[in-house]
């Protein structure tokens, strides 16, 4: 069959999740005139098409969305403006020349030339290999994020007697989930001292239906022989080790993992971009722009986020600055560095530059109460609390950035001295 395709295009967006369509909005709205996504699913939209619950848009739309309805506005925005999505396609290479290679399930094999090139490839889920649970192999073992995708999608039930490892926030979402279709959710346990999911997640989706969250606990194996019949389940100590003097059985079908995500990267591995490996995702300057020129990244391929809007922000930004790249409009570069400190786990972006306003994206590595947060020497804000799993959004006016003029700057959370 005859390609579809250009030989060439101002920008190529690799991923159609809500990302990859922000991001092709965003270089249209910057002047680009041929644009392209590439999405390895049949149907664009991503991850937000198994996702049915409510909850998303409330920034970017300020309305209560499900996942659906989000990308589906996205998708009908993205085709009345002539952006030309091509599904069931995989790339297989790009060069640094930005040359793209597609093998596509309708087309075959296809090959692009890009002026820029926008990764937005999305994250996917470890598994049980990834944290070595002891046990047997039975039926029965599986992602929370597969297990959405069964219920929502398929119209499947993974199993009746559920138990969930690990608290981030597709587990605590199929634990109500599966409530809600009947099943009994005997518990939700996590290895830290804390939970990995957004509060409101913890609330709404454990509280309001009683399902126990037991913290500090793991599990030490995995009983059964064609399917799940049990676990063996134990508190562990300060190095999160199973104390397997304290464990107890729970008798269940059905073990779902929420255990982190992962950015994926092969692409950007192939490409050899500089990788941060507090986030898994590359290295990227304040327009979001890779160690490669002309190469942009944006989404949960650059960091895992906690809300679609702020995906949805970030790629707009950096669909706006490919386009320009694209245009040959490329912006000064930076001169000012970001540092992690004392209780920062991660930082997007790596640099800064104060020619205008910049939003930073941080992580803390633990629970604190009553700190202050601190960017270099002149610039502090003082929180309530910050846990692990809310990410930090902050907005630095060009007005701020510009004392910090070739600085290199160490971000920092202390807890607050009160006189």
């Amino acid at each position: 069959m005859k390609s579809p395709l250009q030989k060439t295009y101002d920008v190529v967006v690799v991923g159609g999740g809500p990302a990859g369509l922000a991001a092709a909005l965003g270089a249209r709205d910057a002047g680009a005139e041929d644009i392209l996504i590439i999405d390895r699913e049949t149907e664009a939209g991503g991850i937000l098409n198994q996702c049915i619950h409510s909850g998303f848009g409330l920034h970017h739309f300020k309305e209560e969305l499900t996942g659906p309805e989000y990308a589906e506005r996205f998708i009908q925005s993205v085709l009345s403006r002539q952006v030309t999505i091509l599904t069931n396609s995989y790339v297989m290479n790009i060069a640094p020349d930005l040359h793209i290679e597609v093998i596509s399930g309708d087309y075959g094999h296809l090959e692009v030339q890009a002026k820029s090139v926008v990764l937005a490839m999305g994250c996917r889920e470890r598994t049980r290999g990834a944290i070595r649970t002891p046990g047997f192999r039975p039926a029965g073992v599986m992602t929370a994020g597969l297990a959405q995708k069964m219920v929502n999608m398929k119209g499947l039930l993974p199993g009746r007697r559920i138990a969930i490892l690990g608290s981030g926030d597709i587990g605590l979402i199929m634990a109500r989930r599966l409530m809600l279709e009947g099943c009994e959710v005997v518990g939700v346990y996590e290895l830290m001292p804390f939970s990995n999911g957004l509060t409101r997640n913890v609330v709404q989706c454990l509280d309001d239906f009683a399902i126990p969250l037991r913290l500090s606990t793991t599990v030490a194996f995995i009983h059964g022989r064609d399917r799940v019949q049990r676990l063996t389940m134990a508190p562990v100590d300060d190095q999160h080790m199973p104390i397997l003097n304290q464990s107890w059985q729970v008798a269940c079908d059905t073990l779902l993992l929420s255990i982190g995500l992962i950015p994926e990267n092969e692409l950007s591995t192939r490409l050899r971009l500089k990788m941060d490996p507090s986030t898994g995702g590359p290295q990227v300057t304040s327009t979001l722009e890779t160690s490669l020129p002309g190469v942009f990244a944006c989404g949960n391929v650059l960091h895992v986020h906690d809300l679609v809007d702020f995906v949805t922000e970030e790629a707009l930004r950096a669909g706006r600055f490919a386009a320009e790249v694209a245009q040959g409009r490329r912006r000064p570069g930076d001169n000012i560095s970001l540092q992690t400190g004392e209780n920062i786990a991660s930082c997007v972006p790596h640099s800064l530059s104060p020619d205008r306003e910049q939003v930073i994206y941080l992580r803390v590595k633990r629970p604190l109460k009553d700190c202050v947060l601190t960017i270099g020497d002149r610039y502090e804000k003082v929180f309530r609390i910050l846990i692990p799993s809310e990410m930090i959004r902050l907005t630095l006016g060009a007005e701020i950035l510009d004392r910090y003029f070739g600085e290199h700057l160490k971000i920092e959370v202390r807890p607050r001295e009160v006189a």
